[in-house]
C-alpha cells in the first residue's frame, strides 16, 4: 500500500489559474495525539485549513475508512497562498490514494480535480473552472474532474476530457477507471461549440420598439460603430434607459475567443452557473450607491467588479451625477487602459475592462430644464449639479446627446414610420468595424475611439470646407482641445458608417452636434 500519493489541482489568481501539486503522506501514529491528525502545509488560508473536517466526514460518509495514521498534506508551490474550498476533492482523492482505496497506484499525473465537498460526500460547484480547464490543457493534462454544475463551462475547452462528478464515491471510481485505462462508467462531457456559437440572438429587446428619438438612436449607432462612450441628457421618462438597454443588440456578435474571455471573468466571479459559454455581450447597470470595490473590484481575495463584468459589453451608469464622485474617478484608469489593476500587500492582479460606457443624467436637479415642464432650478444649482462630473472623466466621453421628451403623436405611432430593427443597424455597425480593423491592423487599436494623437492626424485629414466648419465651431462654441479631438474621432466613425474614405463637412457637422455639454453647460 502506498504511503505517499500525488495528485493535482489548480488555484485561480485573477482570471488565470496556477497548477497546484497535492502530496499526501501517511505515517504511523507515534502516539494517541497523532491518530487522526491531519496537517496541511503550503500556505493554506482558513478555508483550506477548515477542509480537514469536511474531508474526514465526506470520506466516512462515502463508505471509506479515514486512515488512523498521521496525515500530512503539502500544497505546492509552497510560496503561493492557497485559497478557497476547491481543494477538498483532490485532497480527499489523495488521502484515498495513499490509503490504497484507489488501487495500487502512487500518483495521477494526467488527471486534475477541483471541487468543494459536503459532509455527505456530494461535490459542490466552485469558481473559475473555465480558467482551470484552460490551464490543465496547456499543461498536457488529459482528464479533469469537476462538479456537475461546472461541467458545461469546463467542457468548452477542447482537447481535454471533462468528467462531471456528483459525489466523492463517483469521483474515486472514475479515477480508478482512468488509471486502469478502461472505459469510464461516466463518459466525458462533449459540447458542440458550433451549436453554441450559432445560437440565435437571445436578446429580448429591439430598437424597433423605441418610439421617436431618432437623433439619440443615430448617436447610439455611431457610438457602437466606433466604440465611443456616450452620455444621454434628458428629462425623466424620455427613454434614456430604454435606449441604453438596447445598445448590446447592435454591437457586433462575439467571436469565440471573446466569448471565452468574458466567460472566464464571470466564472471567477461565480456567475456562470450551468450556462457554459457566454455568447452575449454583457450589460451591467450598477446602482448609484455602488462602492469603489463593487465597481472596480477588490476584496481580500480580489474579485472582478462591474467594469470587468462588463468587459466587451456595456457599462450603464444611470443618473451619473448621483454616483459618489470618488467612485466615478476610479473609472478613469480602466476607461483609458482597458484594464484595471488591483494591488494588495501580497499580490497585484489585473482584470480586463474594455467596455463601452453609456451614462445618463437629467439636465438639472429637478430634471426639467429645457423641457415643457417648469424648471425650478437656478443657474448655480444647474452648474453645481453638472459639475459633479469631473472634467477628466468627461474628457473620456466622446458623445453627449440631448434626449428630449417624446411627443404624444410619436409615442402613439401616429404619422411616423416604425423604427429600424436592431439587426439592420447591426449590419452597418459591423461594416464600419471591419473598416476600422483594416485601418489599424497591427497598431493595437481596434476602433476609432482608441486612436492616439498621431493616428488622429494621420486618419482624420480634413478638406478646406471641413476645416473651416470645425474652426468656426471651435471659436463660436468655445470648444476645448479635447473636444477638438473627440469631434475628429466621431466624424471619422460617421464617415466609416457611410463607407467614405474622406471626412466631409456633413460628418464634422454631425459630430459637433454630439457635444451638448460643451455647447450648453460648460461655456
Amino acid at each position: 500500500m502506498p504511503n505517499l500519493f500525488l495528485t493535482q489541482s489548480a488555484a485561480v489568481y485573477g482570471i488565470d489559474a496556477l497548477i497546484v501539486d497535492i502530496e499526501v503522506n501517511l505515517r504511523p501514529a507515534s502516539g494517541e495525539q497523532d491518530q487522526n491528525n491531519v496537517t496541511i502545509v503550503g500556505l493554506p488560508d482558513t478555508a483550506v485549513r477548515e477542509s480537514r473536517e469536511r474531508i474526514r466526514a465526506a470520506i466516512s460518509n462515502s463508505g471509506y475508512f479515514f486512515p488512523f495514521q498521521k496525515v500530512t498534506i503539502n500544497l505546492a508551490p509552497a510560496d503561493v497562498k492557497k485559497e478557497g474550498a476547491s481543494f477538498d476533492l483532490p485532497i480527499a482523492l489523495g488521502i484515498l490514494g495513499a490509503s490504497g482505496d484507489l488501487g495500487n497506484i502512487e500518483s495521477l499525473p494526467d488527471l486534475m480535480s477541483v471541487g468543494e465537498l459536503s459532509l455527505d460526500g456530494r461535490v459542490r460547484p466552485v469558481r473559475g473552472v473555465l480558467s482551470i480547464a484552460i490551464t490543465a490543457r496547456q499543461n498536457g493534462i488529459r482528464s479533469l474532474l469537476v462538479p456537475e454544475e461546472n461541467a458545461k463551462e469546463a467542457a468548452v475547452v477542447q482537447g481535454i476530457d471533462v468528467f462531471p462528478v456528483r459525489d466523492l464515491r463517483e469521483a474515486s471510481l472514475l479515477v480508478q477507471d482512468i488509471a486502469a485505462g478502461v472505459q469510464t462508467r461516466v463518459p466525458p462531457l462533449r459540447l458542440d461549440l458550433g451549436e453554441l456559437r450559432s445560437a440565435p440572438n437571445k436578446y429580448q429587446l429591439d430598437f424597433s420598439e423605441v418610439r421617436g428619438q431618432a437623433t439619440a438612436k443615430r448617436a447610439l449607432e455611431v457610438a457602437s460603430a466606433g466604440g465611443h462612450n456616450i452620455l444621454f441628457i434628458g428629462p425623466p421618462g424620455s427613454g434614456k434607459t430604454m435606449l441604453a438597454k438596447r445598445l448590446p443588440t447592435v454591437l457586433p456578435p462575439l467571436e469565440f475567443e471573446e466569448a471565452l474571455e468574458i466567460t472566464k471573468i464571470h466564472s471567477v466571479a461565480g456567475l456562470t452557473g450551468k450556462s457554459g459559454l457566454i455568447t452575449e455581450r454583457p450589460f451591467k447597470s450598477p446602482h448609484h450607491t455602488v462602492s469603489q470595490a463593487g465597481l472596480i473590484g477588490g476584496g481580500s481575495v480580489p474579485r472582478p467588479g462591474e467594469v470587468s463584468l462588463a468587459h466587451l459589453g456595456v457599462l450603464f451608469l444611470d443618473e451619473l451625477p448621483e454616483f459618489d464622485r470618488s467612485v466615478l474617478e476610479v473609472l478613469r484608469q480602466p476607461m483609458e487602459d482597458k484594464e484595471v489593476t488591483i494591488s494588495r500587500a501580497a499580490s497585484s492582479l489585473t482584470f480586463p475592462a474594455s467596455f463601452t460606457l453609456v451614462a445618463s443624467m437629467n439636465p438639472c436637479p429637478c430634471g426639467y430644464f429645457g423641457s415643457a415642464r417648469e424648471c425650478k432650478c437656478s443657474p448655480q444649482m444647474i452648474q453645481r449639479y453638472v459639475g459633479k462630473i469631473s472634467g477628466p472623466l468627461m474628457d473620456r466621453i466622446d458623445i453627449h446627446i440631448d434626449v428630449p421628451a417624446v411627443a404624444f403623436n410619436e409615442l402613439r405611432g401616429r404619422g411616423v414610420e416604425s423604427g429600424e430593427s436592431s439587426s439592420a443597424i447591426r449590419e452597418r455597425v459591423i461594416a464600419a468595424r471591419e473598416i476600422q480593423l483594416s485601418r489599424f491592423d497591427g497598431d493595437g487599436v481596434y476602433s476609432n475611439s482608441g486612436m492616439t494623437t498621431a493616428q488622429i492626424r494621420k486618419y482624420c485629414v480634413l478638406d478646406a470646407a471641413s476645416e473651416a466648419l470645425l474652426e468656426k465651431a471651435m471659436h463660436r462654441q468655445g470648444l476645448s482641445a479635447r473636444a477638438h479631438d473627440r469631434i475628429l474621432k466621431v466624424s471619422r466613425t460617421i464617415a466609416d458608417l457611410e463607407g467614405s474614405a474622406d471626412i466631409g463637412p456633413a460628418h464634422i457637422s454631425e459630430a459637433i452636434n454630439y457635444r451638448s455639454l460643451d455647447r450648453n453647460y460648460w461655456t
